[in-house]
């Protein structure tokens, strides 16, 4: 796997773009966060070092991010548009719940294998998917039997 620096600096001269220090720094707070972060979460914990850096800036070098394959753009079906960190070829699918929103990253091999018998029953071969299961996680399950 790529160091995310190089592949970074590389795709954005590729775009005839600067590796600008504020870039640098939005791309080192990101790359040590854990799970998955919006674009307003990750201003706030960006400015709190680097207090000149606008919103906006950090909404475009998320999307750089994304388009350099660092970033991931996942979509839980509430409206928010959240970025976890793209790990190779690695895939995973999410278990969201409904009620307060916890996910869980899913990593099932008999789950993948299926989509690719399915896929190949109807003559399909898959290049990516995407997959959330939506449900009730055990915290809301107890909360709602009181």
């Amino acid at each position: 796997m790529q160091d995310p620096y190089v592949q970074f600096a590389d795709y954005a001269a590729r775009q005839r773009l600067k590796m600008t220090p504020q870039r640098r720094h939005i791309l080192d707070v990101f790359l040590k966060q854990s799970g998955h972060v919006t674009s307003e979460e990750l201003y706030e914990r960006v400015k709190q070092a680097y207090k000149t850096i606008g919103q906006a800036t950090v909404y475009r070098t998320l999307k750089l991010l994304s388009g350099a394959g660092i970033a991931k753009e996942v979509d839980f079906g509430d409206g928010v548009t959240r970025y976890e960190r793209q790990h190779g070829d690695d895939h995973h699918d999410h278990l969201i719940c409904e009620n307060c929103g916890q996910n869980v990253e899913v990593l099932d091999q008999d789950i993948e294998k299926l989509q690719e018998e399915v896929a190949a029953r109807h003559g399909y071969t898959l290049t990516r998917h995407k997959m959330y299961l939506y449900g009730v996680c055990p915290s809301c399950k107890a909360g709602s039997r009181t």
